[in-house]
């Protein structure tokens, strides 16, 4: 597969994505971006954006709403835990739908590639919970020419996209975790995130941050919209 790069329109016409960071690198969580602006403006929290990434051309609108998207796909468990911010504020956005869509081990996205039966595996909606959270149960993603390792994301606030982007994973894990089948057999990605002409335009920013746990992974990340 390969996968369409990105224009001016949809790349630069809105921004999303944030980070938090605090006084002595610490990651702030959403629960304690007290204060809002204030906190912003005395330096206790800063909301740093990110330009929009392409959606690319496997999107599929109307996914379902569920939390377990795999569909029975095999590949190493990976929990995502997605928070939604208003970016003004800090502040968590309840009620956001969270819109994530990704390869699976072979490389192959539902509805595209060599079999289209199937239209929902590796897809789905959450909505965020008061403290702007998503969580998806899924597999680590897998690799396809011409892209490095990375999921899919669109934010929706009052029915309206206030968020396109794109979730990516460091080289050094995905190279560990493709030791394991069903991805060993396909070997390690033919391209790496400093390779990948989406990554390099400000997709750093969109890196998850990973755990292991147990023989599975979690990662999450911040995002912040303009609602």
């Amino acid at each position: 597969m390969t996968e369409t790069t990105f224009t001016r329109r949809t790349t630069l016409a809105k921004f999303g994505g944030v980070v938090l960071a605090a006084a002595g690198g610490r990651a702030l969580l959403a629960g304690e971006a007290e204060g809002g602006n204030r906190a912003v403006e005395t330096g206790a929290v800063q909301c740093v954006l990110t330009p929009e990434l392409t959606e690319g051309p496997y999107y599929i609108a109307g996914e379902k709403l569920r939390r377990d998207i795999r569909d029975g796909h095999p590949g190493t468990v990976l929990t995502l835990r997605l928070t939604v911010l208003n970016a003004s504020t800090c502040k968590p956005i309840r009620g956001a739908a969270v819109d994530v869509w990704h390869a699976d081990a072979a490389g192959n996205y539902s509805g595209f590639g060599p079999d289209t039966s199937s239209r929902t595996f590796l897809r789905g909606i959450q909505k965020t919970d008061k403290n702007g959270l998503a969580v998806f149960t899924t597999i680590y993603p897998g690799w396809y020419p011409g892209r490095a390792v990375h999921i899919h994301v669109k934010v929706h606030v009052g029915g309206s996209v206030v968020h396109t982007g794109q979730l990516f994973f460091p080289d050094a894990l995905t190279q560990e975790v493709y030791k394991a089948a069903p991805y060993a057999s396909r070997g390690n990605p033919s391209t790496t995130d400093a390779q990948d002409s989406i990554y390099v335009n400000g997709g750093r920013r969109g890196l998850l941050s990973l755990k292991k746990s147990g023989a599975s992974y979690v990662g999450t990340i911040a995002m912040g919209v303009h609602k």
